[in-house]
């Protein structure tokens, strides 16, 4: 049995061009396929963390963070990635529990108006007992930790985080 299977594995953060498609192809996939992600929504200290998306689709909402899961990774493997990605901290798909599993329909996507996106996301709970420190910018131009009231009446946060937090106090 390899490490994966028995729910260990290395976090490699290493980057190389191989990891992201060419341009034109990941453009194909996007017109063509659904794309498959991971969404954190993570809690500390009965708030939960939003971060107000610089790209598209959902720019200029608030979401939770999160990303795409990339083929032959593993959930436990995307998790990690995607947790030292936005959070700058790896978390364990063993320390989450499952949400549900959500659909998500963008009339735009990363490349603009067109096409749209087509996401099977993962909603991903996890409690924190401590906060994070420095949370990278890349996704998110702003960080702010919510109360969940406050969250589901905002008009700025995206109704799918809003779906994610519904399951939670439900």
């Amino acid at each position: 049995m390899n490490s994966a299977a028995k729910g260990f594995c290395v976090l490699d953060t290493s980057t190389t061009s191989q990891d992201f498609l060419p341009h034109e192809r990941f453009l194909k996939v996007v017109e063509s396929t659904p794309l498959v992600s991971i969404d954190l929504v993570v809690l500390n200290e009965g708030k939960v963390l939003l971060g107000e998306r610089l790209n598209r689709p959902a720019q200029g909402f608030w979401f939770v963070p999160g990303g795409r899961v990339r083929k032959f990774e593993s959930l436990d493997q995307a998790y990690q990635r995607i947790s030292l990605s936005e959070l700058g901290k790896v978390l364990f798909y063993a320390q989450s529990q499952l949400l549900g599993v959500y659909e998500h329909f963008y009339s735009d996507s990363v490349f603009g108006e067109t096409p749209g996106t087509h996401y099977v996301a993962i909603g991903q709970f996890v409690e924190l007992s401590e906060p994070l420190k420095s949370l990278p910018k890349d996704q998110h131009g702003n960080f702010a930790w919510w109360s969940l009231q406050r969250a589901m009446e905002a008009h700025d946060v995206h109704p799918y985080t809003k779906d994610y937090l519904r399951s939670l106090v439900e």
